[in-house]
């Protein structure tokens, strides 16, 4: 009788052991990137140039199962974003597309040229990061520096 009762519960032990680490396969997604302000509209980064903190950027994935989901991200003091996620592999991101929202910067609103979004596959493994292109807003007039 005792054997019984050892053999069932070694039997539930193993039973578990291999629910927990073969059934639930995660995965983890990261992605990130910076908003910068272009101070001379000269479509280069220079040293007049700074990050934007607070600025607003979307970022839409399509899993492998085919879900939409949807991301909405704000800049750090480094102006810095970061979406990341953790979901079965079964339905990890499969394409994705980052897209800048909107800047609060009284002085640096208006969106730089060709940067509408960015679209990307994400074939990853668990754990790696993408980092999309910095997105670019420009003031509304140069500084008289800048000329």
């Amino acid at each position: 009788m005792e054997f019984i009762k050892l053999r069932r519960e070694l039997l539930l032990a193993v039973a578990l052991w291999f629910t927990i680490t073969v059934g639930a396969s995660a995965w983890t997604g990261e992605i990130h990137g910076r908003v910068v302000c272009d101070v001379c509209a000269d479509s280069s980064i220079g040293p007049e140039d700074h990050v934007l903190q607070g600025a607003e950027v979307a970022v839409l994935c399509i899993t492998k199962s085919g879900e939409v989901l949807n991301y909405q991200a704000f800049t750090n003091s480094n102006g810095r974003y970061t979406v990341a996620e953790t979901m079965p592999e079964s339905e990890r991101w499969d394409a994705c597309l980052a897209r800048p929202i909107s800047s609060f910067h009284n002085h640096c609103t208006h969106l730089g040229d060709g940067n509408t979004g960015v679209k990307f596959g994400y074939n990853h493994p668990s754990g790696y990061s993408h980092t999309v292109r910095p997105f670019v807003y420009r003031p509304a007039n140069a500084p008289t520096y800048c000329l």
